[in-house]
């Protein structure tokens, strides 16, 4: 009797409080908003499944947590702190990433500037909430609406704060269908949302293979600390207009960045353990997250009306919302949205051109912050 009862003493079951009962109901609606609504299934799922493996009580020293360093999942966990798994992330991206529609219409990458005001609004409104600076711009980067960037630099600036802002960062790039197409209906008129973008010029493969290597110089330079994202998603790109390293960007855009999409989402997950992530600090995360996304998809939004004022050729104001590097998500419902306005608007490929500036807009905003907290 006496070992079945230490037995019981030692299951999850015995050991778990309600916090643990709170993320396991947490990692059950990721789960199901991926299988059943298909909201981003590649990232809600391995991080829901994440969430439940990180919940599951046991008795600390084991080796068994996400936190304790001789456990397996710490070991996969390095790839989060070291920003391992976002640069890889990075790579793939680059070698999936379609630059054509950008070239063809360069103005187009203002807007993916524009979308980034949502990271420096959100910078101030946490400082002035009493985060510490260097929490502060890791909150701030949700507001560029990519998982992979916000995690890079909270690794470095706040690592203990990596479960929360993940969590944020992705769930609300899930949550794309529901949060951005309010926004747009809010912002632009009917009459706006069907203008219909000109048909532009194909761009030559000399103009594909300077972009990659003009826009690392430019940008690198410019940001420094944006190597280790904007460095390999360059040279992802380079590999696929190049044509002749086929093998290694199709390896890039499939089996390598779904390896590091997989163990990125799991020990993500896995990191919100309950007595580690249910803080005040998580609920303030999730509210300026939900601040950042939706301001910077209203900046871009109100930016192309901007430009509107100026341009001869109208921008159809909807492809301001796709300004944030959601990639293709918020490109994908800013499509929606103008098809529903009008059957024959199709505006995807122009919003992958917002979509594409506003990959390396984030990247450069997370290497300013960056630079600016450690100087």
């Amino acid at each position: 009797m006496e070992l079945l009862l230490q037995f019981l003493t030692n299951t999850g079951y015995y050991l778990a409080d309600f916090r643990n009962v709170i993320m396991i109901v947490v990692g059950c609606v990721f789960v199901y908003l991926a299988i059943a609504k298909e909201y981003e299934p590649l990232l809600l799922l391995p991080i829901g499944f994440g969430v439940l493996i990180g919940n599951v009580p046991f008795f600390k020293g084991f080796g068994l947590g996400i936190y304790e360093s001789n456990s397996v999942l710490h070991y996969l966990y390095f790839g989060v702190t070291s920003g391992l798994y976002p640069s890889i992330v990075f790579l793939g991206l680059g070698a999936m990433t379609d630059f054509s529609s950008l070239l063809a219409n360069p103005k187009l990458m203002l807007l993916g500037a524009a979308a980034q005001m949502g990271i420096f609004f959100t910078l101030l409104s946490a400082l002035a909430l009493g985060f510490l600076p260097k929490e502060a711009a890791s909150i701030a980067i949700i507001g560029g609406a990519d998982g992979p960037t916000s995690i890079f630099l909270t690794a470095k600036l706040a690592p203990h704060l990596i479960g929360p802002i993940a969590i944020a960062a992705y769930s609300y790039m899930a949550l794309i269908p529901i949060i951005q197409p309010p926004i747009m209906h809010l912002l632009t008129t009917k009459a706006e949302r069907c203008i219909h973008m000109r048909e532009t010029r194909v761009p030559t493969q000399k103009e594909l293979l300077l972009f990659p290597v003009v826009g690392m110089l430019l940008c690198c330079f410019l940001a420094p600390a944006s190597i280790p994202l904007l460095g390999p998603f360059f040279f992802g790109n380079i590999m696929k207009v190049s044509g002749v390293v086929e093998r290694l960007a199709q390896t890039a855009r499939t089996a390598i960045i779904d390896t590091a999409t997989i163990f990125l989402g799991l020990t993500v997950g896995a990191s919100t353990q309950g007595d580690v992530f249910l803080t005040g600090k998580s609920v303030g995360i999730f509210f300026l997250g939900a601040v950042a996304f939706s301001i910077a998809t209203a900046s871009g939004v109100l930016f192309a009306k901007f430009m509107n004022l100026f341009l001869k050729d109208k921008i159809n104001p909807l492809l301001g919302a796709a300004g944030v590097s959601a990639v293709p998500g918020s490109a994908r419902e800013v499509h929606t949205v103008g098809l529903k306005a009008d059957p024959t608007n199709y505006l995807l490929m122009h919003a992958m051109a917002c979509n594409s500036s506003g990959v390396i807009g984030s990247a450069i905003c997370a290497g300013i912050l960056w630079s600016f907290m450690l100087a």
